[in-house]
C-alpha cells in the first residue's frame, strides 16, 4: 500500500512539473525588467535609529518603513495636501519602492527569488482635509506590478498621518514571500 501510494504521489508531482516550469519559464527577469525602465538601484540607507532594516523568518522577509531618499541623500517632503501636489506624492511613493528594492535585494541577494509581494503599509504625510492617500500610494505598487508583473500585486493599506521622520512625503513598509532559505 505504502508503495502505491508512493508511486500515485511521485506520479502527481511529475505531472505539475511542467506547469511549474512553465511558470518559472513565464516569469520576468526582475533585473532585466529595472534595465528596461531604466531603474539604477540605490545603496540601502543606513536605520537612523535602533532598528534593522529587514528581517527574514522562513520565506519572508519583512522590510522596514524606508521613504523618497534621492540620489544625494536629500528626501522628498512635505505634506500632502498643503506643499505636495498628488503627482508629487505619487512619484515620492515610486522612489520609495525604488528604494525597498534596493534593501530588498541587499537582504536577498537576487530579486527574482522573490514569489510575491505580500503586504505594503503605505504612510502619506498629509493634513487631516487630505483624502487621496491611496492616489499617492500607487507610485509605489504601479511599480511592483510593473517590476514583478502579478507577483507584484499584494495587500495593501494606504493610510494618512500627521507628521512622518524629517518630514518626507511617504513611508512604506513591506512583507515579501521569497524562495529558499
Amino acid at each position: 500500500m505504502k508503495a502505491i501510494l508512493t508511486c500515485i504521489i511521485g506520479f502527481s508531482l511529475l505531472l505539475q512539473a511542467p506547469n511549474f516550469l512553465a511558470q518559472q519559464a513565464k516569469r520576468p527577469d526582475v533585473e532585466a525588467k529595472l534595465k528596461e525602465l531604466g531603474i539604477k538601484l540605490p545603496t540601502p540607507a543606513k536605520p537612523i535609529a535602533n532598528y534593522v532594516g529587514s528581517v527574514r523568518t522562513g520565506n519572508l522577509v519583512f522590510l522596514a518603513g524606508a521613504g523618497p531618499r534621492k540620489q544625494d541623500g536629500t528626501y522628498m517632503a512635505g505634506r500632502l495636501g498643503q506643499d505636495v501636489s498628488i503627482e508629487q506624492g505619487y512619484q515620492a511613493a515610486r522612489l520609495t519602492g525604488i528604494n525597498q528594492l534596493a534593501a530588498l535585494k541587499a537582504e536577498v541577494g537576487d530579486l527574482n527569488k522573490v514569489k510575491r509581494i505580500v503586504k505594503v503599509l503605505g504612510m502619506v504625510n498629509s493634513t487631516p482635509a487630505f483624502t487621496e492617500q491611496p492616489k499617492v500610494v500607487n507610485g509605489f505598487s504601479d511599480l511592483m506590478v510593473e517590476v514583478f508583473g502579478d507577483r507584484g500585486k499584494h495587500a495593501r493599506s494606504a493610510v494618512g498621518m500627521a507628521a512622518l521622520p524629517m518630514n518626507i512625503s511617504v513611508e512604506v513598509e513591506m512583507v515579501v514571500e521569497v524562495e529558499g532559505k
